[in-house]
């Protein structure tokens, strides 16, 4: 990496952290890269419940050991990622030894002994955690996803996972984090849910934005709206896992090879605009993850359709800076702190 490529965090120092997704295998093979460019990270799958605890007596932190030790050594912030979720947690967690369903009080338990165990051994070393991850269901008519933590323990599930993990480590954010955040139905229920829980006082510091977006929305204005309703809360807004598909969701297309002019162009402008709302909003927004360091790796290039390229970052596949970078690299040296944000 040229000397003359600013780092991209360097850039953002005065107004909050500049984050990536990462494995083990990525901090291996561009550690320095990322050490220059984030100062902050996230265990893209290798802390969630089933990576790291796979049996109800066995864990696996290698793996998380090695993505916080490369962080300590960095000087870096880490993101954990995450406590409690539906997906990626292993069946034997609702089971009872029978094979049956797992008792509320066993299934307590179980929690407890996870978030004690995971917190606990990286207290002081994850600054934040997304405790509880996409609780909320998409469909306009239902607020809670009928997951088996519900079924089982009710809604109180989540104030449960917030004290545990406060208990575990007081000084750790704690954080709500959802996709299709900026919704303006989806931003209700997360709004209230987020509100619920601090009026029981729960220990809930944060909200995560995901940012899983495109270059074709959301608007500028819900995003807007999203960050506003959220920061009306007086809790931190983390922007977690960004990226901007050049794709839109129901765009199946398997034929491109590399983005058009036309969608990096796009791109540029979405980077550009979101990033200076995000300046706007500093005093509320205290870190932006995007979900992956450059276009060499993404989630995205399986996802919606499996096996297609996608092209969603601000470093290209050779994890060069793309003129996106430039772009926020510019809306860094225009930016002043303000106090906009929290009302």
């Amino acid at each position: 990496m040229s000397k003359e490529i600013p780092s991209l965090h360097y850039a953002f120092r005065e107004n909050f952290k500049i984050g990536a997704a990462v494995h083990t295998g990525l901090i291996r093979t561009e550690g320095d890269f990322i050490a220059r460019h984030y100062n902050s990270i996230t265990a893209e799958n290798q802390m969630k419940f089933e990576e790291i605890h796979p049996e109800e007596e066995r864990y696996s932190f290698e793996a998380g050991d090695e993505i916080v030790d490369f962080a300590v050594r960095n000087g870096m912030s880490v993101r954990g990622h995450t406590l409690v979720w539906h997906n990626q947690t292993s069946d034997w967690v609702f089971q009872d030894p029978a094979g049956g369903t797992a008792s509320r009080e066993l299934l307590l338990s179980r929690l407890k002994s996870h978030i004690d165990t995971v917190v606990g051994r990286y207290k002081g070393q994850i600054s934040a955690w997304d405790v509880v991850n996409e609780a909320i269901e998409d469909k306009t008519d239902l607020t809670m996803r009928d997951t088996k933590w519900l079924q089982i323990l009710g809604e109180d599930y989540l104030l449960e996972a917030f004290r545990l993990a406060h208990a575990a480590d007081p000084q750790a954010l704690l954080f709500y984090n959802d996709y299709n955040e900026t919704d303006p139905v989806k931003r209700e229920k997360i709004y209230e849910l987020v509100k619920g829980l601090l009026e029981k006082g729960a220990p809930i510091h944060g909200i995560g934005m995901q940012g899983h977006w495109n270059i074709h929305g959301p608007s500028i204005e819900d995003i807007r709206m999203a960050i506003e309703r959220y920061a009306s809360l007086n809790v931190q807004l983390h922007i977690t896992e960004l990226d901007l598909s050049v794709f839109r969701h129901e765009d199946r297309r398997t034929d491109l090879i590399e983005p058009t002019a036309e969608m990096m162009e796009l791109q540029e402008q979405r980077y550009e605009e979101i990033f200076r709302l995000f300046l706007e909003y500093q005093a509320s927004i205290t870190s932006v993850t995007f979900w992956g360091t450059s276009d060499h790796y993404t989630w995205l290039d399986n996802f919606p359709v499996r096996g297609r390229k996608n092209w969603p970052f601000v470093f290209d596949q050779q994890r060069q800076p793309k003129e996106s970078f430039s772009r926020l690299i510019n809306a860094a040296k225009g930016s002043v702190p303000t106090s906009k944000g929290i009302s």
